[in-house]
């Protein structure tokens, strides 16, 4: 076998990106993305695209922060494994499959060999996660009343809230970061991505109950790729009662009446609550994703 080539695309060869088949379907959820073209990397053998990978990061980011899009020809796994343990940036991998793909012999074998190619750069799958995308002829949810939204201008009291949300918590994601640095270092990720999100700092919003408790919050926000539902989160003392449902609806007409044509979110496939709260609000399963973590 010939020798690889790694190296990262520029304007003139940007195109090679699109050189391999897509059996996962990938630039049905990236596609309308644009990448910036030296974050994106292929392997050649004899001058023909085998491997490609392209990092995502927010327009002021110097340097990207996932691997957004993986994907390689048949049996080259190893040339794959390669652009990843080469490349100048060593941050998480995110896997997109289409919903439903185990159910699906030839997408389940192309997941399984990209499973096995991460894995050998050094990835460890961390979750698997829902992706939804809420558009207008989803319908609205209704607003069930029980809670009373505002905005919250302190970040004290939502760092104080994700603090509890998070003391019972089923999000992979939050767990890692508590048994990184505790419950301080788990709400203070979160507080810095929506601080890093261009979306206005207003639109965060506490809930209370009629009788004035802070039951929960919910933060609309819009990240470089549009508006999606960035957090949900109810305090332990106020579980089993739904109300993850009425933030929900409360955060999607947050986003509708400041002009979003399409909501994205996600949860974690464990969290079979949220999960049947997304259901409940018309909210379709449109992709499935698996975020890696760098061993």
């Amino acid at each position: 076998m010939t020798d690889l080539v790694i190296r990262a695309l520029d304007e003139s060869d940007a195109h090679l990106f699109d050189a391999l088949p897509d059996p996962l379907h990938a630039a049905d959820a990236f596609g309308r993305i644009t990448y910036r073209p030296d974050w994106k990397r292929v392997a050649l053998r004899d001058g023909r695209v085998v491997a490609r990978a392209v990092w995502w990061g927010g327009p002021e980011d110097s340097e990207p922060l996932v691997v957004e899009w993986f994907d390689f020809a048949d049996g080259e796994e190893e040339a794959a494994a390669e652009l990843l343990r080469t490349a100048p940036w060593q941050v998480g991998l995110e896997l997109v499959m289409p919903g439903g793909w185990r159910d699906d012999p030839a997408m389940r074998a192309a997941a399984e060999a990209r499973y096995a190619a991460a894995r050998a750069a050094g990835h460890t799958p961390l979750v698997e996660r829902f992706v939804y995308r809420w558009t207008p002829e989803c319908g609205l949810p209704d607003r069930p009343g029980r809670l009373r939204f505002a905005p919250e201008p302190d970040d004290a009291v939502f760092f104080d809230a994700l603090r509890r949300i998070h003391s019972v918590t089923l999000d992979a994601h939050a767990r890692k970061a508590i048994e990184q640095g505790g419950l301080d270092q788990a709400a203070q990720e979160e507080i810095d991505f929506f601080r890093w999100c261009p979306s206005p700092r207003e639109w965060w919003q506490v809930a209370r109950t009629p009788q004035g408790e802070l039951a929960g919050i919910h933060i609309p926000a819009h990240n470089p790729s549009g508006p999606c539902v960035g957090f949900i989160g109810v305090l332990p003392d106020h579980r089993g009662h739904g109300y993850a449902y009425d933030l929900l609806a409360e955060c999607t007409h947050h986003l509708v009446e400041q002009g979003a044509e399409f909501i994205a979110a996600a949860t974690d496939q464990g969290n079979v609550p949220m999960a049947a709260h997304f259901a409940k609000a018309g909210y379709p399963i449109v992709r499935e994703r698996v975020n890696f973590e760098l061993d």
